[in-house]
Formats: structure tokens, C-alpha cells, sequence
């Protein structure tokens, strides 16, 4: 039987290879170069160690390599070789050599995952853009929820589009802010995740086209992926100035996807916010291109500075009074807690319909009590109170991480966000595994 379950080729460990040195080079603590089989070890083993090559995968053999990375095969052998001694390489005369991690270390993961609670004392983590709960508010939301129980504890428990009273006060929201909504429109999800994987499912089946911005949240590029669709990235304006216009006319008019993934409020992770003009001009094409458009709200209300939220925006969906191009997803995970986990979904109703018929066959459902928790944060001043809390815990971590930056590192390059949760930095060429690697030493958890 083979040691390993999944194989990649010298092509593309040779590009996953490149990208992760574009711009530095590999050395030792000391800051001595390290010689081309060292360097190449050390890229192999920061791969796997991120997740990028899975553990139990199959390398290429060592001459495919060598030709892919031109370099000589005595140098992808001694790489190799250093590889099995750390014992991040397992090999088999017959089966290949395969990767694999030392005895006793974590198996690795993307870098998204957040830590589990019991870590937090020992490792400060930027690598999950979710916050501590806004108490006393979640608190006083269960207690709240825990009143309003007692009357669907005589139902079955199960509502597939969401309780109809926070259907109808989401509805309520999204008219009020210029967009009419009915509850019809709404379906409640288990957080952003489970309203984009029903998305997904039902507008973007096996080898359909999905274009997205390049950089994106990576979590929901994953989830693309694992879905068998393809990825059609469209780059983001440099710093803060959000889309690209002229490409993503381009790529819907020429790709034609089936489906289209953006962040216009706070993006996640360049933090840019879309002008009116961009929404509008990017749902026009979008609807010219017969693309479905999903707009993540996520982040939507995490608007930092206070002078700013008079003059917000308009939502994406408001430049589509049809409702026949724009699927917009919100939740409360980033705006209040992530342990809520209640997301939703605004479309037309038919679209609604079939999420929810599909349902049946996924989650069934929400959580009942965290529904009615949701819900009363948004019916009375609670969720005003808690955001508003958000908002300043966010911003003080924004400036004290810009200080410390500027101070630290004044080489790197950035824009301040006005909002959100992230900041996108250029490191000056330092690649994103290394400086995860170098944090897990001193206890910060950066994703790779």
C-alpha cells in the first residue's frame, strides 16, 4: 500500500517554491546565506509546515525537479536528504518520498484556523480576524433570548429560512439603509461560511468559473476550491483604492464566470472601501455578463473613524433594484461575536426558496437560541452599543499595530484602513511563511 494520498508535480512545487523567495533571500539565525540544497530544504519544509503541500503528499522525483528548478540533481538529492534527516521526508525504494512532520510536532494547518481558547494566554493571535464578545451585551442578549425561548420550545425547533421575527427585523435594516426588503429575502445561515457554501453550491457547480480579488479572504477562496470550481483572481487596486475596474470588465466579459465573490466594505485584507461608482459600475457589468454577484457585508459595519459613517456608501445591492444580479451575505460574527455563529443571506425570494430547499439535505437550520439572541441586540439599543464597543476596541488595536510598525519596522509599507478588521502590509520581499515562522518563536501567530 503507498505511503502517500496525494502527489504534486515539479511544476508546480517549483512555482510554490519561487513565490515563497520572491524577493528574499534564505539564511541562517546568524543572517548567513545558506547554500542551495539548505535553501531549498528550508523552502520544502516551510510549505509543509504552512499547509501549502500536505503532509503525506508525494514529492516529484528528483531529476523532474532539478529540470523544473534548474538546478542540479546532486542539489535536489542532498535537499532530500536533509529533509528525511529532520524528518519532514519519508521515502521508499518503489514509492517515491513523500512529505511527512517530525514525531511529537503539530500536524500543520492553513493558518486560518483560530487557536483554541486555552492558547490565548501564551500566543497572541493575528491570525483570525475575530474579536473577544462586546460584554456586557452578549450577556444580556441570552439572558434576553433565554425569555423568548419558552414559546418555540413547543415547535419542532427547526426553521430552514431562519426565525421569522429576525427575518423580518433584518428586512427591517436593509430597507432603512435605502435597500426595500422583504422577509421573503432573507435567509438566516450558520455565519458567513455556511450562506457563501450554500452559495456556492447552488450557483457554481464542478469546473464553473468564480472570479475573485486577488488578494482575498482566504477561508472562502478555500472553500471555492473545495468545491471543484475554478478561480478567476482579478487584482485589487493598489492600497486603499479597491477594485480594479477596467480588469474586472474585462475578466466578466471574457471569462463570463458564473459567479463573482467581492468585499466592497472593508475588504478583507487590504481594508479598501468600493465607492458608489465602482459598485455601480461593477454590478452594471456584472448583470451585462449574466454573472451572479455576491457582496460579503461582513465587515460592513466596523467603520473606525466617526466622521466617516455620515458619509458611507451605498450597499452593492442598491444599484440592483431588480434583485436579480446581487446576493449580498452579512453576519454578526465580525460586528459583534464569532461564537454567535448567525449569518445571513439577502436575495431575490426565488433564489431564497432554493437555498432553503437545498438546506434540507446540509445544517437544516440555525441555532434557535442564538436567533432570538441576534434579534434582540437588533431590536432594541443593544446592537448600536455593542458595535460601538467593536469599533473602539478595533481602532486602538489599528493604531497601537501602526505605531509599533512604524517604529519597528519603517521599511514596510502600508495605508491605514478606516475601517475593518485587517492591515496589508508590504513587507519589503519577506515572505509571509517566514515571518509565521519567526512569530511562532516569539509567540505572535501570523497566517503564512
Amino acid at each position: 500500500m503507498s505511503e502517500w494520498t496525494s502527489s504534486v508535480g515539479a511544476t508546480q512545487l517549483a512555482r510554490l517554491l519561487r513565490s515563497q523567495r520572491a524577493g528574499s533571500t534564505a539564511t541562517d539565525p546568524a543572517g548567513r546565506r545558506l547554500p542551495a540544497y539548505r535553501a531549498l530544504a528550508d523552502g520544502v519544509r516551510l510549505l509543509v509546515l504552512e499547509g501549502r503541500v500536505p503532509v503525506a503528499t508525494r514529492l516529484p522525483a528528483e531529476r523532474e525537479l532539478a529540470t523544473a528548478l534548474s538546478v542540479s540533481r546532486t542539489t535536489i538529492a542532498a535537499a532530500y536528504e536533509y529533509l528525511r534527516a529532520a524528518g519532514f521526508l519519508e521515502s521508499r525504494r518503489g514509492a517515491g518520498s513523500w512529505t511527512s512532520v517530525p514525531g511529537g510536532h503539530p500536524l500543520p494547518t492553513r493558518g486560518l484556523e483560530p487557536l483554541p481558547p486555552e492558547s490565548t494566554g501564551s500566543m497572541i493571535d493575528l491570525g483570525c480576524a475575530a474579536p473577544t464578545a462586546t460584554e456586557p451585551w452578549l450577556t444580556r442578549a441570552m439572558q434576553g433570548a433565554l425569555e423568548e425561548l419558552p414559546l418555540y420550545a413547543h415547535t419542532h425547533g427547526d426553521y430552514p429560512a431562519g426565525l421569522p421575527v429576525l427575518r423580518e427585523t433584518i428586512a427591517a435594516r436593509y430597507t432603512a439603509r435605502g435597500v426595500p426588503t422583504m422577509p421573503e429575502q432573507i435567509m438566516i445561515t450558520t455565519g458567513a461560511m455556511g450562506a457563501m457554501a450554500a452559495l456556492v453550491r447552488l450557483f457554481a457547480g464542478r469546473g464553473e468559473r468564480v472570479a475573485v480579488d486577488s488578494p482575498s479572504y482566504a477561508n472562502i477562496l478555500q472553500l471555492i476550491r473545495e468545491e471543484d470550481c475554478r478561480l478567476v483572481p482579478v487584482a485589487m487596486g493598489e492600497g486603499l483604492a479597491g477594485w480594479d475596474l477596467p480588469a474586472w470588465r474585462q475578466v466578466l466579459r471574457d471569462a463570463a464566470p458564473r459567479m463573482a465573490y467581492v468585499i466592497a466594505d472593508y475588504h478583507n485584507p487590504t481594508g479598501a472601501l468600493a465607492s458608489e461608482d465602482k459598485r455601480r459600475e461593477l454590478v452594471e457589468a456584472a448583470r451585462r455578463a449574466g454573472t451572479t454577484l455576491i457582496a460579503d457585508e461582513t465587515m460592513g459595519e466596523l467603520t473606525l473613524e466617526e466622521a466617516d459613517r455620515a458619509s458611507l456608501p451605498c450597499p452593492v445591492a442598491a444599484f440592483d433594484p431588480a434583485g436579480s444580479t446581487v446576493i449580498t451575505v452579512g453576519s454578526a460574527s465580525k460586528a459583534f461575536w464569532a461564537g454567535l455563529r448567525i449569518g445571513w443571506v439577502r436575495a431575490a425570494p426565488e433564489v431564497v426558496r432554493s437555498l432553503v430547499s437545498a438546506r434540507a439535505y446540509a445544517d437544516l437550520g440555525s441555532p434557535v437560541l442564538e436567533q432570538l439572541a441576534v434579534n434582540w441586540l437588533m431590536t432594541g439599543e443593544g446592537w448600536e452599543s455593542a458595535v460601538g464597543l467593536r469599533r473602539a476596541q478595533a481602532r486602538q488595536s489599528r493604531d497601537a499595530l501602526v505605531a509599533a510598525l512604524g517604529e519597528q519596522l519603517p521599511e514596510w509599507e502600508f495605508e491605514v484602513p478606516r475601517g475593518g478588521l485587517t492591515l496589508w502590509v508590504r513587507t519589503g520581499g519577506l515572505s509571509g511563511s517566514r515571518i509565521a515562522e519567526a512569530g511562532e518563536r516569539f509567540g505572535v501567530r501570523v497566517p503564512s
